[in-house]
């Protein structure tokens, strides 16, 4: 072999490896090497192209950025076109939108992929022979920007595929997006250039990939997740989860966070728990998307002229603020988590004035580099309460201190510990007062026992005067005990004695739901409930029994398992059942649909219900809470000082109900 040919060899291994590493980093999240070794390896391949300039590829790792500018951005047809997706802002209408396609296939019920929608710029990645051929925007659809210069330029995108029997053309639709810390880190760099700090991260990835200069592209950082299938010649995936499976396979970055559900309704719970979940991403949803596993159903039901009949996008409105944060604090939940909570100078946000923000855990203050005041970005979403998106530290003054979580509970003094693998820091003492507060607040809930006058002022009585520190306790008070609290009359105190006595009677479900164990709510409550009709049944199943039950799976099944077999839940449960409290399924107790198909939005000072106990009924009744009024919103509930949404409602003619109303719609 000669000396040309050991080179050519060389660099050929050498890109290889390089591929390899880039996906396991990009791809996987999984490097092996550092990011030393990384440039070192990269640095090598570049002396070796200097040295041997003939070697050069247009699908090299070096040829990322390229060396002078485009004149303009050439219109290229797409070869099948990029349409447009349906949307709703109702689960109602997912609901009604999975009863058609089931129709539409002839009673067929399809699996239903859920993924996130990314609030960035789509894009169309085509490949030839393996090689990164070109790359467009949507355009209108039928026609997109030529925008390959600068798609070359993001590390995510691999200018040659690797794997074995890789199509000869294949096309993937995806979504160029850009971080929000990536941003943070722009802004300051706008800053320190004396240039404009930029809005979002959509309007830079939309500007940025435009630029006619790749090499001001590539200094933006932009990433791409691909989620879709466009032309393509030689596809072995037979569904869309296959498809994900082999393009990962290829090095390109499929979308994350995907689940295939069996059904319509495990979908929206799928969406429902992601739509909680949205403060761990760095990057921005608008959305979900639910699509047909099946590729051979998806051929079947068609298009439309617009939009693809298969899939169809779950939307909710956001709203986004900038203010100032004044504190951090932290309160302890009902299972010992530990939640830090932002206060911040109060601002207008969707008709609401927000002065608080959720920081959920201690790795997002650290991750995100939240410290007292700063000046930061607040969202609501839909009827997620509201959170910081990011630290405007272009914005930042002078040298603020991090903050530094507890080391101990702040209510008991106990060491607080971390969940194994998970980022929760909890407060291990079960004893403790301010998780009883919480746990017997929440079993008073109305989705929960249902004890009406039980509210937060008395519970913090009641436990603090030690006549409350378990959930059977309440079934012992007496009036003696309750009328020596503080504006605890005999007729109150008799109203509540009934309640609780009433209580007993609540069934399986609510019982479940009531007893806080981790990672049951009301439909997993509802569904274990259904499934054993008792808790003498429940406490006899095994781990791998409850989870093979429909929507229950591993986790929640061991969650359960060591709560009904554990010290403190056993104990719980035999002395519930030692006070009467009634423990098998009635017929009465499985929370009712008397909203089904109904949209709901609650604005205004609430009295009789907290914002989140009133969503939260709304959602067991079968409804939908909304965050703003429109011509789909079937019911105003209206607390003290309504605003404008109470105005609009009066203008499109929504019926408005009080709280009172409410109640009676429900009960």
């Amino acid at each position: 072999m000669s000396v040309r040919q050991e080179v050519r060899k060389e660099v050929e291994q050498l890109r290889d490896e390089i591929r390899q590493h880039d996906h396991r980093y990009y791809v996987d999240s999984a490097p092996i090497i550092s990011d030393l070794e990384y440039d070192r390896l990269l640095e090598k391949l570049k002396q070796f192209e200097r040295q041997h300039p003939e070697l050069i590829t247009p699908d090299s790792p070096t040829q990322r950025i390229g060396d002078q500018p485009v004149s303009d951005l050439n219109q290229v047809d797409h070869r099948l076109p990029m349409l447009s997706i349906d949307n709703t802002y109702s689960v109602e209408d997912l609901r009604k939108y999975g009863q058609r396609i089931t129709k539409l296939l002839d009673g067929e019920e399809p699996e239903w992929v859920v993924e996130l929608k990314i609030d960035g710029v789509a894009v169309s990645l085509a490949y030839q022979q393996g090689q990164l051929d070109f790359a467009l925007t949507r355009g209108n659809g039928k026609v997109g920007d030529d925008i390959t210069h600068n798609v070359r330029t993001i590390s995510d995108v691999p200018l040659r595929l690797i794997g074995k029997a890789i199509p000869p053309t294949l096309e993937v639709r995806g979504e160029v997006f850009m971080t929000n810390s990536d941003l943070v880190k722009l802004n300051e760099q706008q800053q320190a250039k004396g240039a404009a700090p930029y809005a979002n991260t959509r309007n830079v990835t939309a500007g940025s990939i435009r630029l006619l200069d790749p090499r001001v592209c590539a200094e933006r950082t932009l990433h791409v997740f691909c989620h879709g299938v466009g032309y393509v010649e030689g596809l072995n995936a037979k569904s869309h989860m296959e498809f994900l499976d082999e393009i990962r396979a290829y090095g390109l970055p499929a979308t994350p966070y995907v689940k295939c559900c069996s059904s319509m309704d495990a979908a929206i719970e799928y969406c429902e728990q992601v739509i909680q979940e949205l403060h761990d991403l760095d990057f921005e949803v608008d959305g979900l998307v639910l699509k047909v596993n099946s590729f051979a159903q998806r051929e079947r039901l068609g298009s439309t002229t617009k939009s693809p009949r298969w899939l169809i996008a779950y939307k909710f409105e956001k709203y986004e603020g900038v203010t100032r944060l004044d504190q951090i604090r932290v309160q302890v939940g009902k299972t010992g988590a530990i939640t830090p909570v932002a206060e911040l100078s109060p601002i207008e946000l969707a008709g609401t004035t927000v002065s608080r923000a959720s920081l959920h855990n201690a790795d997002e203050i650290q991750r995100k580099d939240v410290r007292v005041g700063d000046v930061v970005v607040v969202e609501k979403a839909g009827k997620i309460i509201p959170h910081i998106v990011r630290v405007e530290k272009h914005e930042r003054q002078g040298k603020l201190a991090p903050f530094e979580f507890p080391t101990h509970c702040p209510e008991c003094d106990t060491k607080l510990e971390k969940d194994d693998g998970g980022v929760y820091i909890r407060c291990p003492n079960l004893y403790c007062a301010a998780q009883v507060r919480e746990r017997i607040r929440y079993f008073a809930t109305r989705n929960a026992m249902d004890i009406e006058g039980l509210g937060d002022k008395l519970v913090e009585q009641l436990v603090a005067s030690k006549l409350v520190s378990d959930y059977a306790d309440l079934y012992r008070l007496t009036e003696e005990q309750l009328v020596k609290l503080e504006r605890v009359g005999k007729g109150s105190a008799n109203n509540l004695l009934q309640a609780v006595g009433a209580s007993r009677s609540r069934g399986l479900a609510r019982l479940l739901n009531a007893l806080s164990i981790r990672h049951v709510g009301v439909r997993v409550a509802n569904i274990l409930a259904d499934h054993f009709g008792q808790m003498r049944q429940l406490e006899q199943a095994s781990v791998e029994e409850m989870s093979q039950i429909n929507e229950i799976g591993e986790t929640i099944a061991q969650s359960v398992f060591d709560y009904v077999h554990g010290d403190f839940g056993g104990n719980a449960i035999r002395q519930l059942g030692e006070v009467g409290v009634d423990m098998k399924v009635e017929d009465n107790t499985a929370v009712g649909n008397r909203l089904e198909g109904k949209t709901l939005v609650v604005t205004g000072k609430l009295t009789q219900f907290t914002r989140d106990e009133i969503h939260d009924l709304i959602g067991a009744q079968g409804g939908r809470a909304a965050s703003s009024v429109s011509k789909k919103t079937d019911y105003l509930i209206a607390g003290e000082n309504a605003g404008s949404k109470l105005a609009k409602a009066q203008e499109l003619g929504v019926e408005v109900i009080s709280e009172g109303d409410f109640r009676d719609l429900v009960e």
